[in-house]
């Protein structure tokens, strides 16, 4: 066998999503990943941090990503516009990057607490960058933070309608519904 297989990290990842559904994540160790794909913990490493990192890879890219969209956007859009119009442009890129496991790693992670904290943190890391990039265009401290938090409501509803329907429509369609959902929510009175 090659000493390297450019289908490894998938292998892992497939292996580990397997196994964390047949067992349960708690009771899965980076061994038996390496051993279900057909490599060894070494190959495991070089992929991933540890098996939350399995869930997790890449995550900690999409706090600079939105960022990056939001910077972007052109300096006369509101700033609540600027965060959905940067929701919606990175949408297929991420959309592409998780789309293949994305309805049972929810699965796996809404079994977990501790995987549940994990993505937490992750969302809170994109509203913080959010809002940082938002006083940058010159939203103060307050409405900064709250656009900032809707958009990571929004993004996670439209996340969750988009797994639930796979293939149904892209990911960005999902964001905009849900950010008519809300707009129509505010509305009724």
């Amino acid at each position: 066998m090659a000493r390297w297989d450019p289908e490894s990290e998938q292998r892992l990842r497939a292996a580990a999503i397997e196994l964390f559904l047949e067992h349960g994540y708690d009771d899965v160790t980076v061994a038996q990943i390496a051993g279900r794909a057909g490599l060894n913990r070494r190959t495991f490493s070089r992929y991933f941090a540890d098996k939350r990192d399995v869930l997790f890879a890449g995550s900690d890219q999409l706090p600079g990503l939105l960022a990056d969209a939001v910077r972007r956007v052109a300096p006369d859009v509101p700033p609540f516009e600027a965060v959905l119009q940067a929701l919606t442009d990175i949408a297929p890129v991420l959309g592409n990057q998780v789309a293949e496991h994305a309805p049972q790693r929810q699965a796996i992670i809404a079994a977990s607490p501790e995987l549940q904290e994990r993505g937490h943190a992750k969302f809170a890391a994109v509203a913080a960058a959010l809002a940082t990039q938002l006083r940058d265009r010159g939203a103060d401290e307050s409405t900064a933070q709250l656009i900032a938090d809707v958009g990571v409501a929004i993004f996670r509803s439209g996340f969750n309608q988009w797994v639930a329907a796979p293939g149904a429509t892209d990911l960005d369609a999902h964001i905009r519904k849900a950010a008519t959902q809300l707009s129509d929510a505010a509305a009724q009175r």
